[in-house]
């Protein structure tokens, strides 16, 4: 199930429409207090956010789904009018996993949804459930979705995780930003450097100490140091 917050009807009515006739089970919601309501009752596997809102910001929504353990490894696209790269980036270092600008195409929207969800599902095949990263005070266990730093338990984002176990499965290696964009991100169109950037630096101050192991190669990209 997706869930869809959007005060707009003509959008929110289009894009339920069209998950939904694709195959994608969707729910749309023109008020936050509605979306919350639902959230009590079942937990979507994606949710769109709009920013300008009613009764509460989409940015505080986000922030509160991340700040909840029950809720952070949800991903969360933002679909919004606000589009500098300021809006973009300030919604990346909250927690979203992806950020769409209005008006936007729909088959681009269904292609990145497409690819938030298979990633999402990824991380809980029974080929990964034993694998469990240890190096130095950090402890990942992608099955889990669990990532803990001297015993203290992270949130991290989907995109965050994703682009931590990459790290920690190439450690040594340094990865170019384009190969992270194609490892992480997928085909999903309009994707940036630029991303790449903002997640590490997120991902470096979540981890504190253990963050100083993602070291930047300068013209290149990055790499995880550090044995298990």
């Amino acid at each position: 199930m997706i869930y869809f917050v959007e005060d707009d009807a003509s959008i929110r009515e289009l894009v339920t429409y069209t998950l939904n006739n694709t195959g994608l089970p969707a729910e749309g919601y023109d008020r936050p207090s509605a979306f919350w309501t639902a959230m009590g009752q079942n937990k979507p596997k994606l949710i769109l956010l709009d920013i300008m809102l009613p009764e509460e910001d989409g940015m505080v929504i986000l922030r509160k789904l991340r700040a909840d353990p029950a809720t952070r490894a949800i991903p969360v696209m933002m679909l919004t009018a606000k589009g500098t790269e300021y809006d973009t980036v300030l919604a990346l270092d909250a927690g979203a996993d992806d950020y769409v600008q209005k008006p936007f195409r729909m088959m681009e929207l269904l292609s990145r949804i497409r690819a938030l969800l298979r990633r999402a599902e990824t991380y809980g095949t029974p080929a990964e459930q034993v694998v469990v990263y240890r190096v130095g005070g950090l402890e990942v266990s992608p099955s889990c979705h669990l990532v803990k730093v001297n015993g203290q338990d992270i949130a991290l984002t989907l995109k965050e995780f994703e682009l931590l176990c990459l790290l920690l499965e190439n450690r040594g290696i340094v990865l170019s930003r384009d190969k992270i964009l194609d490892k992480v991100w997928g085909d999903t169109m309009g994707r940036e450097s630029r991303t790449v950037d903002v997640h590490i630096r997120t991902l470096r101050q979540k981890l504190g100490p253990c963050g100083e192991r993602i070291e930047t190669v300068r013209g290149i990209g990055y790499k995880f140091q550090g044995e298990a």
